[in-house]
């Protein structure tokens, strides 16, 4: 890697950021998933402060047991304070963590970044909520740096229901879905809320990301078997369904399903589709009435034809310079590269390089800080 590193140092040359590091991950037999993610998650810029911020927090706690946040944090740590600006690390501990934690990535198979990504986040948040929990429980012990870790804590009006404590994990990732429902016959319409960490996006051929959210929003009728129960008329009544953002993400994370059961051949297939995905997106199918704006910087790729097997490397944009991380290999690309993994407009084509997991950043997060 030193020619490799050194090869990127030069490219830069004094447009190197400071203080910025830019190092390759070991792959420790197909740990590529993993390694993709990380990359990711380590230039979502406002995660990665506030992972280090509670690093510093907590660091000082020598009986605090090692979890996959320490291992996360310890990691993140690792690279940000390395002396040299390129290079290559192990995350050996946060691979073991994972594979001690999750008998999913155990086996030396091929695993699903999506998969990964969605149970760190979930690890993440699990593991703050309990931190916080024993910290109110004991609070001679509790110290400042808790809130730091956990964000503010939100109390119930009434003192009776516990609110669900919101995790610096979840104001960067998490978002509110409203389900509408309204009854065809009454015109009733039910509201049911859930929280979402990302969207997972059906997908065509020759479509678009802004196509494909407008798809996930579009409106459903509830027929023949499908009917509602509606509350007003006591009884099952066709009724229309559709899905709105309520509160969008400051970091809008975007799954492509890209691997689709087929009934027919009894198996998984990778859909090869072209999607386009914008640099700059306007979310417009959101219950606010501006259109918001969000930034592309980071992309998991999925190299590959089947779901079984392939590779996964990113794509992430750091002070606007486009790099790609594969594995241990850091390079930079220019930014007109990042189409050539929207996808094939054909099915069969010898790029099997897609997009598969996209990261955004919203504008308003950007603006309000600067």
């Amino acid at each position: 890697m030193g020619a490799a590193g050194s090869k990127l140092e030069k490219a830069l040359g004094d447009q190197f950021p400071e203080g910025e590091r830019y190092f390759g991950l070991e792959n420790f037999g197909n740990t590529c998933y993993c390694n993709s993610v990380l990359q990711a998650l380590y230039f979502c810029v406002p995660f990665r402060e506030q992972l280090l911020e509670y690093y510093a927090n907590n660091k000082n706690q020598g009986d605090a047991e090692e979890n996959l946040l320490t291992c996360l944090a310890d990691l993140f740590t690792q690279i940000s304070s390395q002396k040299k600006k390129t290079g290559v690390i192990a995350p050996k501990r946060f691979v073991q963590r994972v594979k001690k934690q999750n008998e999913l990535f155990r086996s030396y198979m091929h695993q699903d970044a999506h998969e990964f990504l969605n149970f760190l986040l979930n690890e993440l948040v699990d593991i703050l909520e309990k931190e916080s929990r024993a910290a109110k429980s004991s609070p001679e012990t509790s110290s400042p740096s808790e809130n730091t870790a956990n964000g503010p804590k939100s109390a119930h009006a009434n003192g009776v229901q516990r609110e669900p404590l919101v995790t610096w994990v979840h104001k960067n990732f998490q978002g509110i879905l409203t389900n509408e429902t309204r009854c065809l016959r009454c015109e009733t319409v039910t509201a049911r809320d859930e929280t979402f960490l990302d969207l997972s996006l059906d997908i065509e051929q020759n479509s678009s990301i802004t196509s494909c959210l407008k798809n996930f929003s579009s409106t459903e009728t509830l027929n023949a078997e499908d009917k509602f129960f509606c509350d007003k008329c006591c009884s099952l009544q066709e009724a229309q369904k559709r899905m709105k953002i309520k509160k969008p993400p400051h970091i809008l994370v975007i799954h492509l399903k890209r691997f689709k059961y087929i009934e027919q051949l009894g198996r998984y297939k990778k859909l090869s589709y072209r999607v386009v995905f914008p640099l700059e997106l306007k979310l417009s199918n959101t219950m606010e009435d501006a259109d918001l704006e969000y930034s592309l910087f980071a992309v998991v790729v999925h190299v590959g034809s089947g779901p079984n097997h392939g590779h996964y490397v990113s794509l992430v944009k750091s002070h606007n310079h486009w790099l790609f991380f594969d594995d241990e290999n850091v390079e930079m690309i220019d930014e007109s590269a990042v189409q050539t993994f929207f996808g094939s407009a054909q099915e069969y084509s010898s790029n099997t390089d897609h997009g598969y997991i996209l990261f955004y950043e919203s504008q308003a997060a950007v603006t309000s800080k600067s």
